[in-house]
């Protein structure tokens, strides 16, 4: 982390590229993507050290630059590891990332030391686990000083929402000074305490359960929300259990010991997992979806809400790591050139999307995918779960497929963007010689029509080719729903999914004929039921209003 260190140039080859552009990879591309991650992260570094020459009032309520810089050299010096492992911390991407967006803002300067100041955390965090002793300023938000990777301690009393303490650290141990006193002197190995909060790891490995960073989310800054001990241990529980799944999953393949195929994934190239929404949080019995996201600021890290079971969270996990990759990917390679309009159909989203979150989507949901067809595939799985898994494999193939010939359509790609595509394409073609149960093919193929007929109607006013969106999002309780077939259907949707579309559409005819998911149902059931020329050009145009009558 020194200004004259020299480093390796970056170099992928094409069999590595070809890994990647397949949805999965090998280690030697994920090495590539985790150094070209290190190299950027030293160039923004190097950018915020160059604004604060520049400009050393930009911190200068913390202190002066040069004090946390030098820290942070020394530990270099004395301890790489430490100096790499903070620099490739997805946090401190976040931190930089935000931190130089602010600085390219115009008017949002005023308080920018409450983030450039975060240098001074850094080092302060770096010194104390390599042991080091200091004494530095700090900014503190409400009193509690966030150390990177490391800890959340607090003084307690009235503090203003941003202030500068002092943070001592002798001899291991450490003590943080306010306005409103001094904290009790703690060590890394302390218990967890009223003033201090350890960062959680999760076993095995040694992924961090991020509750305290205020750089843990996706670009601005939030207040820590330690969990409670029963999410915690909940969290540990499925962690482990996703973490052998996973491992399950990865064995090597027969032409090359490294490879992963599209849909597994080393659990243990993960950073972070931020919870999102703890369900004993008093949620009042209040439904709240599965929720996952990840930025390309944050290598390795994901936020997710805490799913059912260990293998919905195996799924998230394979999900949000496809999208690190790609985001990786994109920091070296222009796959494709996008004017930002958000005009295309993403099966997995209510609004329209641009063709970059097209192509995310796009290698995600092919790992999606692949995930699914190594459950599909489990002999040691039952039948239930190998049908719900057959159905969410033939689901996300089939959707998949569809955006990766929107992209190859599209005219936008670039050489390296089509290599990408391609590659997703082969994937997805091969995997169509894998025999799905019908019924669970049925389904999927149902649920992707109304999720598409559904969105066509909600996004698209004819003439206009181009699509309109509203303000709010839908619902979609289809796609998860037909995931199961319902032993006494009772409304149309289960009729639908039953495999008795005429029924379905009967009970359709009778709800609300404005609902734009009644008129999906309408269109779809009907197809079914009445296959032929209508059928299918009603479901290529919904939007234009005309309902396939039977003959």
């Amino acid at each position: 982390m020194t200004a004259h260190a020299s480093y390796p140039s970056l170099d992928l080859s094409h069999g590595d590229f070809d890994a990647l552009a397949s949805g999965g990879a090998t280690s030697t591309a994920l090495a590539f993507l985790e150094k070209g991650e290190r190299t950027r992260r030293l160039l923004l570094l190097k950018g915020l050290l160059d604004a604060l020459a520049d400009r050393p009032e930009l911190i200068a309520r913390v202190g002066p630059w040069t004090q946390a810089w030098s820290l942070l050299e020394r530990v270099a010096r004395t301890a790489p590891e430490v100096a790499d492992e903070l620099l490739t911390s997805p946090q401190t991407g976040t931190w930089l990332a935000h931190t130089l967006r602010r600085l390219h803002r115009q008017n949002t300067h005023a308080d920018m030391w409450t983030d450039t100041g975060r240098l001074f955390a850094l080092a302060a965090a770096a010194a104390l686990r390599c042991g080091i002793d200091a004494d530095l300023p700090v900014p503190l938000r409400h009193g509690s000083l966030s150390l990177p990777s490391v800890g959340l301690v607090t003084v307690p009393g009235q503090h203003a929402e941003h202030s500068v303490g002092r943070l001592i650290i002798n001899q291991g141990a450490f003590a943080l000074t306010t306005d409103q006193g001094t904290s009790p002197t703690t060590s890394l190995t302390s218990p967890a305490a009223a003033h201090w909060t350890p960062l959680r790891t999760l076993a095995p490995g040694t992924v961090t359960l991020d509750d305290l960073d205020p750089y843990r989310d996706l670009d601005e800054p939030v207040a820590p929300q330690p969990l409670s001990a029963g999410e915690t241990a909940g969290w540990q529980s499925l962690y482990a259990e996703a973490h052998a799944i996973l491992t399950a999953d990865a064995p090597a393949h027969p032409d090359t010991r490294d490879f992963l195929v599209a849909g597994t994934m080393d659990a243990g190239r993960i950073r972070t997992i931020v919870p999102w929404q703890p369900k004993d949080a008093g949620d009042n019995g209040v439904h709240r979806p599965q929720l996952s996201a990840s930025t390309g600021d944050a290598y390795a890290s994901m936020i997710i809400s805490r799913p059912p079971d260990a293998v919905r969270l195996a799924e998230t996990m394979v999900h949000e790591f496809q999208h690190s990759k790609l985001a990786a990917l994109l920091h070296h390679f222009p796959l494709l050139d996008d004017d930002r309009a958000e005009r295309f159909y993403a099966p997995w989203r209510s609004d329209p999307r641009h063709l970059t979150g097209l192509l995310h989507g796009a290698y995600a949901f092919t790992g999606v995918a692949g995930f699914w067809r190594l459950r599909m595939r489990d002999a040691s799985s039952d039948r239930a779960a190998r049908e719900f898994a057959a159905y969410h494999f033939a689901l996300r193939r089939l959707q998949a497929r569809l955006v990766v010939r929107t992209l190859g359509q599209s005219g936008r790609l670039t050489p390296p963007g089509c290599v990408i595509v391609n590659g997703l394409a082969l994937t997805l073609t091969d995997w169509l010689h894998e025999e799905v149960p019908e019924p669970a093919l049925y389904r999927a193929r149902t649920a992707a029509r109304l999720h598409r007929t559904e969105w066509r109607l909600r996004n698209l006013r004819p003439p206009l080719h181009d699509p309109v969106p509203s303000d709010d999002s839908w619902p979609d309780p289809r796609t998860p729903g037909f995931a199961h077939v319902s032993a006494h259907p009772t409304t149309a949707d289960e009729l639908l999914a039953a495999g008795d579309p005429a029924a379905a559409r009967s009970m359709y005819h009778g709800a609300s004929p404005h609902d734009p998911s009644v008129r999906a149902g309408v269109i779809v059931s009907t197809a079914l039921a009445f296959p032929g020329r209508a059928a299918a050009a009603a479901l290529a145009r919904p939007e234009l209003d005309h309902v396939p009558q039977p003959s």
